[in-house]
């Protein structure tokens, strides 16, 4: 209980809490945008195949692991509320940390045996890394306000994206070297498979393992979290109940409420671009060859990750001069001139500076969300909830987000006419960020 209550604010508490962006972000990088994405085509290619069999019909890779993200991300946004009731119920949300990390962190390792005949276990392994990911990510969200006092909030989530960046550059250049070099490291081709797919399947267990290993510090050190008290019925339940309290509780909390739905506009944007953005550089800029194309789009994700941490820590500096919404409203303002310039890129050099300029808001967008919803909480001991509610609306927004996207290319036969798409919800987040401090 001491420990609970003495240590927050202290500099220990506040850099375990950080350091977890550091253990999981190398799963957003590796696996979601850079060497998975890769591997995943370079599969279908050597087989010489687009389509595969699953459940009993065809359908082609990309609206595969497309539906599969999907699905991944209804199921969090059931399971995110479930967990949150519990926790608070039992006091003890470190327990659920632990689990989904090391669910997350298996089912990497797991990918190393994703082949397209064992494809129904490779897609489960996918499925359930990205849910242990955005649960436990989730759940560390919610910690910020009880590990950190309002003033420190920026600064300490800033922290934590630009750890996180750093830490996933790191693994990610060593699994490139292994993958472009693999002779390097004693990886040959044997049994039929090529050594770059080979090295490929390496660096998902060494995403695994370095989620594991690195989140041990942050477990030491954060508490178990607050418990509920009262009486406790339908603890299952609890958690959708929360929600639906939560929702009640922003009756009176307009500013609060008024941030929440412009953040569930832009974020829905943001989230999106972070999601297509190699498959838009894949598809729509003219690289030259195939081995152009893979180099090019790896370095546009290597240049979004690094200008990302001076990102992050800018957007900090200028919240604590010009404030929170002002600043975000300068950010999205960013995006809207980012989507213009994005809808007439057309050579490597354009999609490098779109890269650069994505970075540079990208980080900066999302801990400074992060920490401009922990400011405008009431005062309550139950943060679990309200930052599930969060979490809720982010996952709801990227599933929109991503079918408007898709929706709107497969009509239009254009990505560029969904990033201009995209373009006009930042310029809602504009409209509606202005109306938070506003006064009835």
């Amino acid at each position: 209980m001491a420990q609970v209550l003495a240590l927050k604010g202290s500099k220990k508490l506040l850099n375990a809490w950080a350091f977890y962006d550091w253990a999981n972000s190398v799963y957003s990088l590796v696996i979601s945008s850079a060497v998975f994405p890769i591997f995943y085509g370079a599969l279908f290619r050597v087989a010489g195949i687009e389509k595969v069999t699953v459940f009993g019909g065809e359908i082609a890779r990309a609206p595969l692991i497309s539906y599969v993200t999907s699905l991944a991300f209804v199921f969090i946004a059931i399971v995110t509320p479930l967990v949150s009731g519990i926790a608070d119920y039992m006091g003890n949300k470190k327990i659920f940390l632990k689990f989904f990390c090391y669910l997350g962190a298996l089912s990497c390792i797991g990918l190393y045996w994703f082949s397209l005949e064992n494809i129904y276990f490779g897609l489960t392994c996918y499925f359930f890394g990205l849910v242990g990911f955005w649960v436990s990510f989730a759940i560390n969200n919610s910690y910020l306000p009880d590990i950190a006092y309002p003033e420190q909030q920026d600064g300490i989530s800033a922290k934590g994206f630009s750890l996180g960046y750093v830490g996933s550059v790191i693994l990610l250049v060593f699994n490139l070297a292994m993958v472009m070099q693999p002779n390097v490291f004693g990886i040959t081709d044997s049994g039929g498979e090529v050594a770059e797919i080979k090295a490929m399947k390496y660096s998902f267990i060494s995403v695994g393992i370095w989620w594991i290993l690195f989140s041990q510090y942050t477990f030491t050190h954060l508490p178990k979290g607050y418990k509920r008290e009262g009486e406790r019925k339908n603890i299952i339940m609890n958690g959708f109940q929360e929600l639906q309290s939560v929702w009640r509780q922003l009756g009176n909390q307009t500013r609060l409420k008024r941030y929440l739905g412009a953040f569930f506009v832009y974020s829905m944007a943001v989230q999106t671009v972070m999601l297509i953005a190699t498959y838009f550089g894949e598809e729509e800029i003219a690289w030259g060859s195939d081995s152009e194309r893979t180099t090019g789009l790896i370095v546009s994700i290597l240049v979004i990750q690094i200008v990302a941490i001076l990102g992050a820590t800018l957007t900090a500096k200028a919240s604590g001069k010009y404030g929170n919404i002002k600043t975000l409203m300068v950010i999205n303002c960013i995006w809207v001139m980012l989507c213009v310039y994005a809808y007439f890129l057309q050579t490597p050099m354009d999609f490098y500076i779109a890269a650069g300029l994505v970075g540079m808001v990208m980080g900066g967008i999302q801990a400074l969300s992060r920490s401009t919803y922990s400011k405008f909480l009431p005062e309550t001991t139950d943060t679990t909830s309200f930052f599930s509610f969060y979490d809720v609306a982010e996952k709801i927004g990227i599933i929109i987000g991503t079918f408007m996207y898709g929706f709107v290319s497969q009509v239009t036969g254009s990505m560029r006419n969904s990033i201009i798409f995209l373009g006009l919800f930042f310029l809602m987040g504009i409209f509606l960020l202005a109306r938070v401090n506003h006064k009835e």
